[in-house]
């Protein structure tokens, strides 16, 4: 156990460290504490002995460890509320009744990632999770429609296509043909059951097979490949740690491209904001994970905030909880 000045010290190098990546001395915290340097210098080598301050090669002063954020974040963290401004920020996409849930987390998590200046990710159930139930199209002019993808969990995937001289009579056999021969197909072997098993038929049902074929060809590649987005994902050379340093900027970047690495951030049950620091994050030893599930009715899926390890954890807990409430509302 950490006496109550140690705590207030660490806490204190912790956040300082956030705010601006200067190893902290003891002169500085002396200041906060009311108490002498040497007296600050002596309990700072306690922490370190214990693990949780590191000593910088060019400095004095010390830096957090990755127990002392560790530490810091179970015992010492109080959450910062959103100010005014940011919050509003959000409601506005929130409150947009023509957003779908897809896109309303979308634009929510491009104004975070804005904010803070960190990666922002939303992984969604997997495909294979979801059996195509049926599609429809809806109509919006001559050469514009919206198809609808509806699942058996009740999610409903929509996007735009167009098609040039095609009649209503032959989109229609498209969607019947497509809804008799792939319903109960998984989501993700729907591109593939569509080049083996419509492709070669198509013809001799629909004049403009061709056309009608290739659109709802990208409209299920699109939709079976769209469970990992990422947003912000250049913010990482925003971050001194990663800026002047190519080979650990170019691992970071390959960690986000590897679906193995991302779809693990998902994978337990517990449905509290958890965060996952330094060698915990499976990315880079100098990043930080927090993330949190979500379910709004069939849909469900977990949204995360990547960023240094030097992360602003009270600031970004705060925002995934606002967030999540949003969404299950």
């Amino acid at each position: 156990m950490l006496s109550e000045r140690q705590e207030k010290i660490l806490k204190l190098i912790v956040e300082k460290y956030i705010k601006d990546p200067i190893p902290v001395g003891s002169k500085v915290l002396s200041k906060h504490l009311k108490c002498s340097s040497a007296t600050v210098r002596n309990e700072m080598a306690t922490l370190e002995e214990l693990g949780l301050l590191e000593k910088t090669h060019t400095s004095s002063g010390r830096v957090p460890s990755e127990a002392g954020y560790r530490y810091y974040v179970d015992n010492l963290m109080e959450l910062k509320k959103m100010n005014a401004e940011d919050m509003l920020k959000l409601q506005i996409v929130f409150k947009n009744q023509q957003l779908a849930l897809s896109d309303t987390i979308t634009k929510s998590l491009q104004i975070i990632s804005d904010m803070t200046n960190y990666t922002t990710i939303t992984l969604g159930l997997s495909s294979h999770e979801n059996l195509l139930k049926q599609i429809e199209v809806v109509p919006i002019d001559e050469e514009s429609m919206v198809v609808l993808i509806v699942t058996d969990k009740g999610h409903v995937e929509h996007k735009s296509i167009k098609l040039q001289d095609v009649s209503s009579e032959e989109i229609k056999k498209t969607v019947s043909l497509i809804n008799n021969l792939i319903a109960g197909t998984p989501i993700d072997e729907v591109s593939s059951k569509l080049e083996f098993e419509i492709k070669p038929i198509i013809g001799n049902y629909v004049k403009q097979h061709e056309q009608l074929y290739n659109a709802f060809y990208h409209v299920f590649n699109d939709f079976s490949t769209q469970d990992v987005n990422i947003v912000g994902r250049t913010k990482m050379l925003e971050q001194p740690e990663f800026s002047n340093n190519i080979e650990k900027i170019k691992n970071v970047f390959n960690k986000l491209e590897d679906k193995d690495i991302l779809n693990s951030i998902e994978q337990d049950d517990d449905n509290n904001i958890k965060v996952y620091i330094g060698g915990e994050s499976k990315i880079d030893d100098d990043v930080t994970v927090i993330k949190t599930k979500f379910k709004n009715g069939n849909e469900e899926g977990t949204i995360a905030i990547i960023g240094p390890k030097r992360m602003e954890y009270d600031r970004v807990v705060g925002m995934l909880e606002y967030m999540k409430e949003n969404i299950e509302r």
